[in-house]
């Protein structure tokens, strides 16, 4: 079958693997001119189902709301007048109940779990070299009383597959010695020994290299304007270059999935949500760290990406914009400099946004859509890393109408 995966990111990559391997003609189109160019190109690193928790949660009205005259708030949200972005705010509201939160939680964690293992099949079938660093990684807490919140919460994660516990500053320090500056402000963390950490835009281009030798096209320079939608049927997809014709489309195009789905009258619940990142050289390699790790204080994850330091921090709602200043990453500065004095060189700074493509509750949409030839990959938010591997497996299973590994409760389009 041929088949046309729109989107090049990380979730696109991952997609055109599995339907190669399951002996598809696919080829992978994008507005970009090489893959991993926009949400993909520098995002945390971490590959992380320790963090699977659903933002959707009771705190997160409050946290919104101060976020109007607060600054220095990790989750922002910044009012427009985007109709959009209601229907998209109600929804996350609804769901806010712990109830809800539980349940989104675990959906997202059984996919994370799914995807760490698929993504290491797919390295160790390719020789995919990313930087990897599989050494576990730290969710890191400055006092007590937050790293007893942790512990509390890492409980439902740990109940339901995921491999973390509690250690004490010492044993932190032990796992992570460029820590050991900072030891005062550290109580302690949670360690998850199995997760790991890696360059998600090098993963992507050394995939597409292999992809390229085995046939799959990359269409890049390609920008996607809509779907032609006839009867049941998308009859192309109309791009700066004319239309291109396929028996089956995967939409996989991040945050901007859901205006191109409504071209064909999809409603997709994702809308983007703005992250902040700071990848700088190494200044003193020995004062670095090499375990990817989560200041949970003040949400800022770090990654050792090579002979560069990785950091990222904020997720605000402000609709497609990506305009940032260099204000906008001092507490990412700040941090490092506390935990890794002197360890990296904040005078050559790569500022990047990026738009993480959130759906209201938290899980991707994958599978299937009212139209026949039109199948999901969209929606992964700011775990698209940690999950692409996972819905890239489960969309070619289902369009291969093999069973996944784990249930689609919550994945669907339907019901969401």
């Amino acid at each position: 079958m041929r088949i046309a995966v729109l989107g090049a990111g990380i979730v696109g990559v991952t997609t055109a693997w599995y339907l190669a391997r399951d002996g598809h003609s696919v080829t992978v189109y994008d507005r970009r001119d090489r893959v991993a160019a926009e949400t993909s190109r520098a995002n945390a690193g971490l590959i992380a189902p320790g963090h699977a928790h659903a933002w959707a949660s009771p705190r997160a009205p409050g946290m919104l709301l101060r976020s109007l005259w607060q600054g220095d708030t990790a989750l922002k949200l910044k009012l427009r007048a985007d109709p959009a972005l209601l229907a998209w705010g109600l929804a996350f509201l609804r769901n806010c109940s712990a109830e809800r939160n539980r349940r989104n939680t675990l959906v997202k964690l059984r996919l994370c779990l799914l995807s760490h293992e698929s993504l290491k099949e797919i390295a160790a079938a390719d020789d995919i070299a990313y930087h990897r660093v599989p050494k576990g990684l730290l969710y890191l807490y400055r006092d007590r009383t937050h790293l007893a919140s942790g512990r509390a919460n890492m409980a439902l994660l740990v109940e339901n597959g995921a491999s973390l516990r509690a250690i004490d500053t010492d044993e932190c320090l032990a796992i992570e010695p460029a820590l050991a500056p900072a030891r005062d402000r550290i109580a302690g963390a949670i360690f998850a020994p199995g997760e790991e950490s890696g360059d998600c835009r090098l993963f992507a281009a050394s995939l597409a290299g292999k992809l390229a030798e085995r046939g799959v096209g990359f269409a890049l320079g390609t920008d996607i304007r809509r779907l032609r939608r006839e009867g049941a049927r998308i009859a192309a997809i109309e791009t700066d270059r004319g239309e291109i014709s396929a028996d089956l489309y995967v939409l996989a195009l991040g945050p901007h999935a859901a205006p191109i789905a409504r071209t064909a009258g999809i409603r997709l619940p994702v809308y983007p949500v703005k992250g902040y990142s700071l990848t700088v050289p190494l200044r003193d390699p020995d004062k670095a760290p090499t375990v990817g790790s989560v200041d949970e204080h003040r949400l800022v994850a770090f990654a050792r990406m090579g002979d560069r330091l990785r950091l990222t921090s904020t997720a605000e709602i402000s609709g497609y914009g990506l305009d940032h200043r260099p204000s906008d990453f001092a507490t990412m500065i700040e941090t490092a400099e506390e935990l890794f004095p002197g360890a990296a060189d904040f005078d050559r700074p790569d500022y990047w946004t990026c738009l993480r493509p959130m759906t209201p509750d938290g899980p991707p949409i994958l599978g299937p859509t009212p139209l026949e030839n039109l199948v999901l990959n969209a929606g992964s938010g700011h775990m698209g890393w940690t999950m692409a591997c996972g819905n890239a497996r489960i969309v070619a299973d289902l369009i291969a109408h093999r069973t996944p590994p784990i249930p689609l409760d919550g994945l669907l389009l339907a019901g969401r």
